[in-house]
């Protein structure tokens, strides 16, 4: 609360997230300079990744139905923010447990913060196509599906441009280590699965106990 009233935070807040625009269109340089010289803010990738699941809630309800469809009696706006989020975490740590073993030299809020930055192509992308959506017919729909395409591979290049950038890699070691990245992710979410069903198991099964004693005590 005590930021809400601090003008200086603001204008650093808005200078920071003004700075994405930049590291979009100068990724190397752009990335470069948001970690090493503090051009960038944890405030500005939380507001950017915000927004970008904001766009993707609104991407999937307001697009026309000619390009997206949905059943809005099974939608959950909670799911689509995870879709995007998760993986944003899942990436942030896998990569900082992995890179740390390999010689990288970017810290987790580094990792968290450059990945962030390079959503915002799918941010502006995807607001432009919801509009768009609206004004070009299906058989105009090519328009629309190169758009989606353009914004996923934009944003896959900056963040790769980001990792190499905050950990010092060349890009055949950056290619390597995000793919063991993907890997490590993966690992994640099994172990996650596992712990989780065990768990679940385990609350079945003192239940049914619970159960069975009560049974046979009336």
């Amino acid at each position: 609360m005590k930021y809400l009233n601090n003008k200086e935070w603001w204008k650093h807040l808005g200078k920071t997230l003004k700075y994405s625009l930049y590291v979009c269109t100068h990724p190397l340089d752009g990335f470069w300079d948001l970690t090493h010289e503090k051009r960038g803010s944890i405030g500005a990738a939380n507001v950017i990744i915000g927004l970008a699941v904001i766009v993707e809630v609104l991407r999937l309800t307001l697009t026309n139905f000619q390009f997206v469809t949905i059943n809005m009696e099974y939608f959950n706006s909670v799911i689509v923010a995870l879709r995007i989020l998760l993986p944003v975490g899942l990436w942030t740590v896998a990569n900082w447990s992995l890179t740390t073993l390999m010689d990288g030299k970017g810290r987790m809020f580094e990792i968290y913060m450059s990945v962030c930055y390079a959503f915002t192509p799918y941010v502006i992308i995807n607001a432009i196509m919801i509009v768009l959506s609206q004004l070009i017919t299906f058989d105009e729909g090519a328009i629309y599906l190169v758009l989606a395409s353009f914004a996923a591979i934009w944003t896959g290049i900056l963040i790769l441009a980001g990792m190499m950038m905050v950990h010092d890699y060349s890009l055949a070691k950056t290619v390597f280590s995000s793919f063991l990245t993907i890997v490590g992710m993966g690992v994640m979410v099994f172990i996650f699965v596992i712990f989780f069903s065990l768990i679940s198991d385990a609350v079945s099964y003192f239940v049914s106990l619970y159960k069975e004693i009560l049974f046979r005590l009336i």
